[in-house]
């Protein structure tokens, strides 16, 4: 009997990439997606696209309608694909027995996705962290005093919020929580890592070739033995099963210093080959995921986008240009080309919501899913 697997996203590469490993393996893949049309919707890979109400509109009814889908399709595995994690991590109680849903348990997840419960973990696990405390607080404004700080949103991702001030600045006044975090100086790096109970299966450490706004759309995988060191330590002692993800920064020292958790995926997944994530996903017992020979890829229409603005704004044109030619994009595949080809097409409502906000395609495009509500 074919197995089969729920992907609960379909509008990124990183579902794409999932989608495509799985069908690999010989499993049926079916996507919940709350738009009406999506990038993994035109691959030969999905078998079936169900469209569930978002997050945004009502925790329960998005619970109800994916656990729906398992049934009615007999689905074994449920793999959430980016910030509907949080969401979904809530799902086990709702499902048929032997269907599991592969991330942590909820009260685990949201305290790695808050960011100051990161922190909280990464001290209690000893590693490296900034110093970090709520806004609002006699200890914060002390610290932005003496020292630059971040502040950011205790529940957020793709920067969105994220502010950068000089030691002595005023701080801001904000209704919903935010974190007020000591600037490290230094080089940025993220990761992207598989887990099973504790132990590392796979990680890639990667870095912003090309940006939109704050959101990286090529990427280029580097060795960083110390980030490796520094991310199996926190797997090993949170005792991480699935996908788990972290922002560093690298200071003058060679310090890596843990600044965000996602205990999700992020685009360091496109550097795996997706049927040996596929595999270790099934079967954690299976053979090391692998990493693609690429060094560094892109996300082609975001890139083409970035390039036109260099031409017309300023900006390295040239270095654009020539990465724009000659890195291989995320999506595409010979055997399998519609994804790419038609992605202006599927991914209309977030462009056209990138549009009317003036802000990157990666700051929209997970904002029906997030999580930004509610204490862990």
């Amino acid at each position: 009997m074919t197995r089969t697997v729920v992907l609960t996203l379909g509008r990124l590469p990183k579902a794409l990439d999932l989608a495509r490993g799985f069908a690999a393996i010989g499993w049926r893949v079916v996507v919940a997606e709350p738009f009406a049309r999506h990038l993994c919707g035109s691959s030969r890979d999905v078998a079936r696209s169900i469209r569930v109400p978002p997050p945004s509109a009502g925790k329960r009814a998005y619970l109800e309608a994916l656990a729906k889908i398992v049934r009615e399709e007999r689905a074994e595995l449920v793999l959430p694909v980016s910030e509907e994690t949080m969401h979904v991590a809530h799902l086990a109680p709702l499902l048929p027995p032997g269907a599991r849903v592969a991330t942590m348990p909820p009260d685990q997840v949201l305290a790695l996705h808050h960011k100051g419960g990161f922190v909280r973990a990464g001290l209690d696990y000893g590693v490296t962290v900034p110093e970090s405390l709520p806004l609002g607080t006699p200890e914060a404004a002390e610290l932005a005093q003496s020292a630059a700080v971040v502040v950011k949103p205790v529940h957020s991702c793709s920067g969105r919020g994220v502010r950068r001030l000089a030691a002595g600045d005023p701080l801001p006044t904000e209704a919903d929580p935010h974190l007020v975090q000591r600037l490290i100086v230094g080089e940025e790096f993220s990761t992207c890592s598989l887990a099973h109970q504790g132990r590392v299966l796979a990680t890639t450490v990667y870095r912003g070739a090309q940006f939109s706004g704050s959101v990286a759309v090529s990427f280029e995988r580097v060795d960083h033995p110390a980030i490796e060191a520094w991310t199996a330590r926190f797997i090993e002692r949170a005792n991480w099963s699935g996908f788990i993800s972290f922002d560093l920064i690298v200071d003058a020292q060679g310090t890596p210093w843990g600044i965000e958790c996602n205990p999700r995926t992020t685009s360091g997944l496109h550097f795996f080959e997706p049927a040996d994530i596929a595999r270790s996903l099934a079967d954690p017992t299976a053979p090391p995921p692998r990493h693609r020979p690429e060094r560094t890829l892109q996300q082609f229409w975001s890139c083409l986008t970035e390039t036109q603005l260099s031409l017309f704004k300023g900006g390295p044109f040239g270095a654009n240009l020539k990465r724009l030619l000659t890195t291989r994009d995320v999506c595409w595949q010979a055997r399998d080309p519609w994804p790419l080809l038609v992605m202006p097409y599927t991914s209309w409502p977030i462009i056209r919501d990138a549009a009317r906000k003036g802000v990157p395609f990666g700051e929209v495009a997970t904002l029906d899913v997030g999580w930004f509500d509610g204490a862990t």
